[in-house]
């Protein structure tokens, strides 16, 4: 032990530091956890009484020459500190850019904005549904051609469980959770097996909404959609509804905008029809009603679904729905001014 002490005090005299960091190993090396300090103190609880008495002694003088060596270097070194971590006020500041929410954020949240005006509440549900909420409780039943309009995909061959082809799912799950009466929009992300290009994706998002109370009608529902459209797009938006089909809806439609980029004259976007159509809707089909355990002969409503990256290639003239998901920085940089 003696032969330890002394070369541990050899050591101390003659160590000099040539950064921080070698003066944190020296440290480390004597008083951490496993430093020799520490260890010649756990080696001298095995000595006998009288061992103590003389190694004590040397001990305690050993651990009051390191921290003393330590506390000197430390404070020699504390200016030398500052001096690397100091502020130069003369530095320009960094170039910082500022990001922004996505578009299809954007949309959405004015889209919640409008809708929360008319009293409606939002609801959202799961990706992975069964073919009950997706299909069969919206009037799809088994051999229905209209399960062939979508092209689903299905989780693990299993027939009964698969990613939701639209938020309608949602609206079912509401039906079956909420009292009447009920007045919701149901947003989220929907998968369909599809050929990516320009005007189609695997992947877009949705919001639909569904309204049910005794006595609602298709003037409601033509009333609600076209307050949306004139907060959305400005108050000289017309608006026209074509008939349309939809299994869950009954009479169904499509609505259509007069083009916000030629001002309903006719353009190439438009297909020079001066009409853009954005969603479907139509009111809900008393099946449904049925379906969903609620009194068709007491309750009526109105469904409608549209795609937000539809509205929002509208509304900020993209012409490629496949910007939406590449990150691509040059294009995200156009919405830093929207909130």
């Amino acid at each position: 032990m003696q032969d330890k002490i002394n070369k541990i005090l050899e050591y101390i005299e003659n160590f000099t530091p040539k950064t921080f960091e070698d003066l944190e190993s020296f440290r480390i090396s004597l008083v951490g956890k496993k430093g020799e300090l520490t260890k010649l103190f756990e080696d001298f609880r095995n000595l006998n009484s009288e061992e103590k008495k003389y190694y004590g002694k040397l001990l305690n003088n050993l651990k009051n020459r390191v921290n003393e060596k330590i506390d000197n270097l430390t404070t020699a070194y504390k200016p030398k500190i500052k001096e690397d971590h100091r502020i130069d006020l003369a530095l320009q500041e960094p170039n910082l850019t500022y990001g922004s929410l996505h578009p299809i954020t954007i949309v959405k949240n004015e889209i919640f904005s409008i809708f929360k005006k008319l009293g409606f509440s939002i609801y959202e549900g799961q990706e992975i549904e069964d073919d009950w909420h997706v299909f069969s409780a919206l009037n799809f039943p088994p051999e229905h051609p209209a399960r062939d309009m979508q092209d689903t995909f299905f989780i693990q061959k299993n027939p009964d469980v698969l990613l939701r082809t639209h938020t309608s799912s949602v609206q079912v799950r509401s039906m079956e959770n909420e009292d009447l009466p009920i007045r919701v929009i149901c947003p989220g992300r929907v998968f369909r097996n599809e050929s990516i290009s320009s005007r189609a994706h695997c992947i877009f998002h949705q919001v639909e909404g569904l309204y049910i109370d005794k006595t609602v009608s298709f003037s409601d529902l033509k009333q609600t959609l076209a307050f949306f459209v004139k907060e959305m797009f400005g108050s000289k938006t017309k608006i026209r509804l074509r008939p349309s089909y939809f299994p869950f809806t009954e009479p169904s439609a499509e609505l259509d905008i007069s083009c916000n980029l030629c001002g309903g004259k006719g353009c190439s976007v438009c297909k020079h029809t001066g009409w853009l159509e954005i969603l479907g809707c139509g009111m809900v089909d008393p099946n449904v009603l049925e379906l969903n355990k609620i009194d068709s002969k007491k309750y009526s409503g109105f469904a409608f679904g549209m795609g937000i990256e539809r509205i929002a290639m509208l509304k900020f003239s993209v012409n490629d729905l496949r910007n939406y998901f590449e990150n691509d920085i040059r294009f995200l940089n156009q919405f830093t001014n929207f909130y």
